[in-house]
């Protein structure tokens, strides 16, 4: 995907996000990671140039936090039709963020492992990559309890339980099953662009 398309989706999602969104305060909440992405990903784009399928994934990972801080998570309409669907019980969009929040951050560590040769054996890299996935996925959600904390009743669609008492680790078993996934299916992919960058 070349840049000025990148640029492109990414700034028509944010601005359709921010057009009545459900609620100003959860938009930005959920946004703020996409704006910063944004802004690392510009500062480093000349002085440490990332494979195209890494920003194809930040990308994506950007519009599923942009759909959901539009709609919130628990209210993304084609996810509440799923759930009539097939009786789910609940609107399950957050699981895809969740997942997305492995599947990702597994290949942006995996980039920065290999580019700078920190961890030069595959089978330790692997164990380190998904377990640095496993523990951003646990630290969003320490931030999304110290949010609810510190804004009280304004956070719960912030946080988008459902009343289901599992959901913070279901959260975690995602993002864990998404950076398991995104190793498995990708990494073939990734090397072959790893040697051109």
């Amino acid at each position: 995907m070349g840049k000025l398309l990148w640029l492109l989706v990414f700034f028509a999602v944010l601005l359709w996000s921010a057009i009545a969104p459900k609620d100003y305060f959860t938009w930005f909440l959920e946004v703020v990671p996409a704006l910063v992405a944004f802004v690392v990903l510009a500062f480093t784009y000349q002085s440490f140039r990332l494979t195209p399928l890494f920003y194809t994934l930040i990308l994506i990972h950007c519009l599923i936090l942009m759909v959901g801080g539009h709609y919130t998570y628990a209210e993304v309409p084609l996810f509440d039709t799923l759930s009539e669907m097939f009786d789910w019980g609940r609107n399950d969009y957050d699981k895809v963020g969740h997942f997305a929040q492995g599947f990702v951050p597994v290949m942006v560590a995996r980039e920065i492992v290999i580019r700078k040769g920190i961890i030069p054996f595959p089978e330790w890299r692997n164990v380190f990559i998904v377990m640095f996935c496993l523990g951003f996925s646990a630290f969003y959600e320490l931030v999304e309890w110290w949010v609810a904390l510190a804004t009280g009743e304004g956070a719960e669609a912030f946080l988008g339980t459902q009343g289901y008492i599992w959901d913070t680790q279901s959260d975690m078993g995602f993002a864990l099953l998404g950076a398991i996934m995104g190793l498995l299916l990708l990494s073939k992919w990734h090397d072959k662009q790893l040697v051109t960058v």
